[in-house]
């Protein structure tokens, strides 16, 4: 039973080694970028894990036409001083095998724009922390301070939390689904071809998986979650997946080049 449950980790909505970079890289050339912090306070659930941001209080008169806020919170709006910084962010990617369109930054909670961060933690340079409640990745730099990329995350009764390393890291992967959804889901074979390794979608365009994908091993076991792009930016900061954190892929093109192999992840609760 969990096997077959985690066969559908990566797939939501279908038709739904660098080196670690440095903080003060990033705050000299995008100063505006280092102002505010991590988010809301998480609770530690590993040890040795220590969480202590802070947050800007939003601005309690901006809109954002999209999903709607968590409780009480009014997501802020896209800062308009910021905003030629942010399209460069999210422009077009060139030199790619595949079209990387620029993000419509307007079907987006400006929250989850990419954004250097004040974030004091025990873990270690290039450590990757994820945060599902609050829809948040955070990549650590030291010094007190972490690159934050929103993400999408699970469905209800998909999440998982605990500690794993990056196994594998692939460019446009290809998606291989079980036999068993394809039972299900019979339909999907018209999207098939047959790879390498079988029955499955080539990656592209239209690959669930989008630009990049790392895979997320906890000793010599594959969990069978990724962290990997999307082609549907709309659904960052939402609950959409089957257990996968999904980036928009502009994000995840950022993050896989300063991420090598053997990289830790820790998923808090």
């Amino acid at each position: 039973m969990f096997e077959h449950r985690i066969w559908v980790i990566c797939i939501a909505y279908i038709f739904g080694s660098s080196a670690y970079s440095a903080s003060a890289q990033d705050c000299d050339r995008f100063a505006w970028a280092c102002e505010g912090a991590a988010g809301p306070h998480l609770r530690p659930s590993l040890p040795g894990t220590t969480f202590r941001p802070t947050e800007v209080a939003p601005n309690p008169q901006a809109t954002w036409p999209g999903a709607p806020a968590r409780p009480r919170e009014i997501p802020p709006a896209l800062d308009p001083g910021f905003g030629n910084q942010y399209a460069a962010f999210y422009a077009q990617v060139h030199g790619e095998p595949f079209p990387v369109p620029a993000v419509r930054l307007s079907d987006i909670n400006p929250t989850y724009l990419r954004k250097a961060v004040y974030y004091p933690t025990s873990e270690s340079l290039g450590t990757i922390i994820i945060d599902p409640q609050n829809y948040f990745l955070y990549f650590v730099q030291g010094g007190g301070r972490a690159l934050r990329y929103g993400v999408g995350v699970g469905r209800e009764g998909f999440g998982w939390s605990g500690v794993a390393t990056i196994h594998d890291k692939q460019e446009w992967p290809d998606w291989y689904p079980p036999k068993e959804m394809i039972q299900r889901q019979p339909e999907l074979k018209r999207q098939m071809s047959e790879l390498r390794s079988g029955l499955g979608m080539a990656g592209g365009s239209h690959n669930p998986l989008g630009a990049r994908a790392m895979y997320l091993w906890q000793g010599n076991r594959d969990t069978l979650y990724r962290i990997h792009g999307t082609f549907e930016p709309w659904t960052i900061g939402k609950n959409v997946s089957s257990g996968c954190i999904r980036m928009i892929n502009q994000d995840i093109i950022d993050l896989y080049q300063r991420t090598p192999v053997g990289a830790k992840v820790v998923v808090v609760r």
